[in-house]
């Protein structure tokens, strides 16, 4: 009998652990997009969110991501997988990005261009482009731990899209390509030596592989692997938004190389769908992440299915037998040999850590005192000066945002303002080349609630803002409901129960090589010994309601 009841507690005990297993996994769970159908097949995108230029690998039964940050610190994020639908965000491998005297400041557009992610003698290794400096390499044993200092492998403005590899004699390679607004040469792919530890990359042997200007209008991205006889150069061609997959091969990784279209939109409405990796499953399939460049959305990640025939992969579905295959929008998920939980990258954001939530970034190098996690359910940003020759936000790098996380989506807040002085504020901003954002402010000792919208940005515009409404409390909720297309309206509320709807419609606008993003700024004018706060309850993503 005692030994029936010692059963019994042990089985109750197991009920409880997987019942809040489940329930953690659900509240992580987006609420807006989810690209698990639950049946077996998935939809495209399986990440519908901004992570620019994928490059992707598996190692044993785990698939890492990583992706372009620009000038979004921090950069580099960590995806890990263990099925390639179902993403996590696991890591940042960059905290800072060098050289800091320059990107403590934003640096729109600069900065982490699209890097390549390896695994080679039990290390994991990202070469990523600064297009301003050149080529550098970091790496680690742990892809959710620490990474190395970048070191610089191959110097050179305009340098882009770098991509080690280690062949099967010991001798090591670095593929890459130019920016024209740097280099003043484009539509060019290279190859040059590496030293094995693939710190330095040779200056005296590179050799142009292919001239894009015959064919392929912008070729970029090269990725570079072997399979059988063949070296292959996977590369986007035909630009960003417009583009499609060309595929090189050669029997001497010095070339010469054929090549061929693989994937192109067809007579889908995935636009432009290249620039990714190729990866196979530990049951031998292979598959191809790509990007679709969406505008305000940024470029958000698809998984295609690659058959091989004669040597030369098909990407999507060829339907017309050409060679030249077509994204699909739904399909059976990869057989990796089991099943795993539904899980997506995080957008709702209780601060309930003592640290800051993966989904959130700076727009420069962040310095300790902009804002502090806690352990009390709620995060706290300071109220910092304007920068001097601040035209508006844009120059601003104090400003806590995430990625768009669907088409259509609301964000609604919880904060309390603790303001110390006048003309300190803080808000929640949609931010792009354009911008708008509900700013509460503090004149006379009250506190105020308007919309502030600013058109160009970039170009140092002005921004217009509505007439004032006096707000009664500190805690209040604000509100943003995003519709397809990116039509933003706001909303604000004193009790968090009836929100009321205030400014007119904003156009979001993608940034500088990003999608818009959502989030929250402290600012004031001048520098003095003190500050206010912002204190931000929690964050949350729900479907829109219309």
């Amino acid at each position: 009998m005692k030994f029936l009841k010692i059963i019994s507690v042990f089985l109750c005990s197991i009920a409880v652990l997987s019942a809040v297993a489940q329930e953690k996994n659900e509240t992580n769970r987006s609420q807006v997009w989810v690209a698990d159908n639950g049946d077996g097949t998935y939809k495209n995108p399986i990440i519908n969110a901004d992570y620019s230029d994928p490059d992707a690998i598996r190692v044993g039964e785990d698939y890492y991501m990583t992706a372009s940050s620009f000038n979004c610190i921090p950069g580099l994020p960590i995806l890990h997988s263990k099925d390639m639908v179902n993403w996590e965000l696991v890591n940042y491998a960059l905290k800072k990005q060098p050289p800091f005297d320059v990107y403590d400041k934003p640096g729109h557009g600069n900065g982490v261009w699209a890097p390549s992610i390896r695994y080679h003698n039990e290390e994991f290794y990202i070469y990523y482009p600064d297009p301003d400096y050149g080529i550098y390499r970091i790496k680690t044993k742990d892809p959710k731990g620490d990474w190395s200092e970048p070191v610089m492998v191959k110097e050179g403005k305009g340098l882009i899209d770098p991509c080690p590899f280690w062949d099967e004699d010991g001798k090591a390679y670095l593929a890459y390509a130019y920016a024209g607004s740097r280099a003043g040469i484009k539509s060019l792919l290279a190859i040059c030596s590496l030293n094995p530890e693939g710190t330095k990359a040779d200056y005296n042997d590179d050799v142009i592989i292919i001239d894009g200007h015959d064919g392929e209008a912008t070729i970029e991205g090269p990725k570079l692997y072997k399979r059988k006889a063949y070296y292959y150069v996977f590369a986007p061609a035909g630009g960003v938004p417009t583009g499609w997959q060309t595929v090189l091969r050669s029997k001497n990784i010095w070339g010469p190389y054929e090549k061929r279209k693989v994937l192109d939109q067809g007579k889908t409405k995935v636009n432009g769908p290249h620039q990714g990796a190729w990866v196979q499953t530990q049951t031998g399939e292979d598959w191809f992440f790509h990007f679709q460049d969406k505008g305000i959305y940024g470029r958000v990640v698809h998984l295609q299915p690659i058959k091989w025939i004669n040597d030369w992969p098909v990407i999507g579905t060829d339907k017309d037998g050409d060679g030249t295959g077509e994204p699909v929008s739904t399909f059976k998920k990869p057989n990796v040999g089991k099943t795993y939980p539904i899980s997506t990258p995080p957008d709702s954001d209780e601060f309930n850590s003592r640290k800051l939530g993966l989904q959130w970034q700076w727009h420069a190098n962040p310095q300790v005192y902009w804002g502090f996690p806690s352990t009390m359910g709620y995060y706290t940003m300071y109220c910092r000066p304007m920068p001097k020759d601040a035209a508006n936000l844009f120059d601003v790098g104090n400003l806590l945002l995430q990625k768009f996380p669907a088409d259509e989506f609301t964000a609604t807040t919880k904060m309390t303002f603790k303001a110390r002085f006048d003309d300190e504020q803080t808000g929640l901003v949609i931010m792009g080349l354009d911008y708008s954002y509900l700013k509460i402010k503090q004149t006379a000792g009250q506190l105020s609630i308007s919309q502030v919208i600013c058109k160009n940005a970039d170009k140092k515009a002005k921004e217009t803002e509505t007439e004032s409404i006096t707000l009664k409390n500190t805690t209040f909720y604000l509100q943003v409901k995003v519709k397809a297309g990116g039509i933003c309206n706001f909303f604000y509320s004193e009790d968090g129960k009836n929100f009321t709807a205030l400014g007119t419609d904003f156009n979001a606008r993608e940034g500088k090589w990003i999608g818009a993003k959502v989030g929250f700024l402290a600012l004031r004018n001048g520098n003095i010994n003190d500050a206010g706060s912002v204190r931000i309850d929690w964050f949350r993503v729900t479907k829109s309601t219309h």
